[in-house]
């Protein structure tokens, strides 16, 4: 071999070594496998996967939080049939049931084209490549955000905030982001951020730099959606659900009240998860 054939074949074998580590965009997917697909880092390279055990929970099996069903059901068709609709950040108590209501918003809607791409917050980065890849399907995407929030400096944090509003280039008509949080402002916020707020004479309240940044973000969604701590009575009534669901009858759902009222008080939480884990335990055991 000659040295120059020699140093090309040195080349090749350094290039297809830097090939392996450099970063590659994610690949479409097999977009008839599935409804739902999950982003993901895989080393230099990200993946879209099918998701191929979707959840079936529906809109009927939510119970306690119609009026926030009504609004996001509401944003999602309009959405789906091409007329305007927002961002929508879902935040409050947990357990309340902010997950489960975009994937019944799924199931709904799944007929008529609608989409869900799961993104972590450490891939958020990846959003700009992402949005590009689904910009020319026919496909309504809604990509989905669970359990976000930031720490200061975290860079998915301008990445978000730039897809959402400001970026130089413009959002796909069919992507809508949905994201739940347990913070309104998705980032921590600190009482000494308090001392940055100035008074006018007028009684004008301006908050400082710091805190401005923080609910920028959170502005830039433009549906808001609550969800509050239930009631007992709320509670209970979740409980019921889950246990009709189960196949229990009638008289077995008043029986297992008051052992719903301990497990709630054993977790310190009357959330629509704590209902649900109790009635699965509860449905399973020998009641003879």
């Amino acid at each position: 071999m000659s040295s120059v054939e020699s140093l090309i074949a040195r080349a090749e074998a350094l290039l297809g070594r830097l090939e392996a580590v450099l970063p590659h965009p994610a690949t479409a997917p097999d977009w008839v496998a599935s409804v739902a697909f999950r982003y993901r880092r895989r080393g230099a390279s990200a993946v879209l996967e099918p998701v191929r055990h979707v959840a079936t929970i529906r809109l009927v099996d939510l119970k306690e939080v119609e009026p926030q069903k009504e609004r996001l059901l509401r944003n999602t068709a309009q959405f789906v049939t091409g007329r305007g609709a927002n961002n929508a950040l879902l935040t409050g108590a947990r357990g309340t049931g902010k997950s489960s209501l975009i994937k019944a918003c799924l199931n709904e809607f799944s007929a008529q084209g609608l989409r869900l791409i799961e993104v972590d917050k450490a891939d958020l980065l990846d959003l700009p490549d992402l949005v590009d890849l689904v910009a020319g399907r026919p496909e309504k995407f809604i990509v989905y955000c669970d359990d976000l929030s930031f720490d200061d400096g975290e860079p998915g944090y301008k990445a978000l905030k730039s897809i959402l509003d400001g970026s130089v280039s413009q959002s796909s008509d069919n992507v809508l982001i949905y994201a739940t949080s347990n913070r309104r402002h998705l980032l921590p916020e600190y009482m000494k951020e308090n001392l940055s707020y100035q008074h006018t004479e007028d009684g004008e309240v301006h908050p400082g730099e710091g805190v401005e940044e923080k609910i920028s973000l959170s502005e830039r969604f433009g549906l808001w959606i609550s969800f509050y701590p239930f009631t007992q009575a709320e509670y209970l009534a979740i409980v019921g659900q889950w246990l009709r669901a189960f196949g229990q009858p009638e008289e077995a759902i008043a029986a297992a009240r008051p052992e719903a009222l301990i497990w709630a008080l054993e977790r310190g939480s009357r959330s629509g998860r704590v209902a649900q884990q109790f009635a699965r335990d509860w449905a399973a055991r020998d009641h003879g």
